[in-house]
């Protein structure tokens, strides 16, 4: 027996809360209309562990239906789907994580590990520069090529080209066991568009299935629409970061240029509006994430959800740093932090909160296939 069915047979406490719920919510009912996990519910009579990975993937935790539910603590069903599901997603993560002895490494202290992994890999790399050649650390370095001064390209480059074949195995061996453990089901191209129009415009956090509702709950039960808005500065401000990144590959490797580039050469230009769309969205979320319902809230979420809003937050701002020193005798310091945040960013990749995004898409694109196929 393959480790995905070993998967669908490991029936723990957070399984078994979610289905307990899951019943109670299919028999309720009022709160269909809120996001996409309660039609999809209402599509199950039974709930085994795929199916509560598969809901709980969906869930956005925003908190809309514990305000609304009849049957919240203090009553004796004590019905709490924001957080059951939360509890059930972060166990999804871990269950599906490749490899799996990594797996635990954000249970509880994600944000004190990821700090550790940082300093150490920051500290390693500018010792290294500064120890090869402290007058180049500490010089002043103008033009094209002026980074390479200081490390290599094919260094700085090979590094996270390493790392990221090492992340990108372990998000395909994932991704693949979520799809398999939940018994998801290719819907066409036509649930394929559905998917990535829903995450496009992070259509859930509308405050009801069509997205075009009030928002999301805050702690003083007020619906408004600021997680979408910080999602979407992250993820679009991620995008664009990626596209700079895409482009001064381009840059370098196709017209023979090397960084730093011009201040309004399109890879600058697509970095610098990206990163202060990263530094707004990730602070943003971090503040609501403190002000969010503590009844919704879990314990260990803290550390997975901080620890990689606090990296993305970091490798943003150095990178807007040292784009503003980068012609000063700062620009090898500055350079080595920013190193290390990115080394560090990467390197945990698979094992933070960023594989919510992709089990997200996949439990959209499943659910945008079954839709499909109960209207036939």
């Amino acid at each position: 027996m393959d480790d995905v069915n070993l998967l669908k047979l490991a029936k723990t406490d957070a399984h078994e809360e979610t289905a307990r719920i899951m019943q109670i919510c299919n028999a309720c009912r009022y709160c269909e209309g809120f996001c996409a996990v309660f039609p999809a519910m209402e599509r199950r009579r039974l709930f085994d562990v795929g199916d509560t990975a598969f809901l709980a993937n969906l869930c956005h935790h925003c908190g809309a239906c514990y305000h609304a539910c009849q049957y919240a603590p203090p009553h004796e069903f004590a019905v709490n789907v924001p957080r059951t599901l939360a509890e059930r997603r972060e166990e999804s993560y871990r269950q599906f994580a490749w490899p799996g002895p990594l797996a635990g490494l954000f249970d509880r202290n994600g944000l004190v590990v990821a700090m550790a992994i940082t300093a150490c890999l920051s500290l390693a790399v500018g010792l290294m520069l500064a120890m090869i050649s402290p007058d180049l650390f500490w010089g002043v370095h103008l033009g094209e090529g002026a980074f390479y001064v200081i490390m290599p390209h094919n260094v700085m480059a090979g590094i996270p080209m390493v790392i990221c074949s090492f992340v990108l195995v372990s998000f395909v061996m994932g991704w693949r066991r979520y799809w398999q453990a939940s018994d998801a089901q290719w819907g066409g191209m036509p649930a394929f568009m559905d998917a990535v129009q829903a995450t496009a415009t992070m259509r859930n956090l509308g405050g009801d299935s069509s997205g075009n509702g009030a928002g999301c709950p805050g702690a003083d039960d007020r619906n408004s629409l600021a997680r979408r808005y910080f999602h979407h500065l992250t993820f679009y401000g991620f995008m664009l970061c990626f596209a700079s990144t895409s482009m001064g590959t381009i840059y370098h490797y196709v017209f023979g240029r090397e960084a730093p580039y011009g201040y309004f050469e399109l890879p600058v230009v697509l970095g610098t509006v990206g990163g202060v769309m990263l530094c707004i969205g990730t602070a943003g979320l971090w503040h609501l994430k403190r002000k969010m319902e503590p009844a919704v809230r879990t314990l260990t979420s803290l550390g997975m959800d901080y620890a990689f809003i606090w990296l993305l937050f970091w490798v943003s701002a150095t990178g807007l740093i040292l784009l503003a020193l980068r012609e000063s005798s700062y620009m090898g310091l500055t350079l080595a932090i920013h190193l290390g945040l990115v080394y560090a960013f990467f390197l945990v990749l698979p094992f933070s909160k960023f594989v919510h995004g992709l089990y997200r898409f996949a439990a959209l694109l499943a659910d945008a296939g079954e839709k499909r196929r109960s209207a036939v």
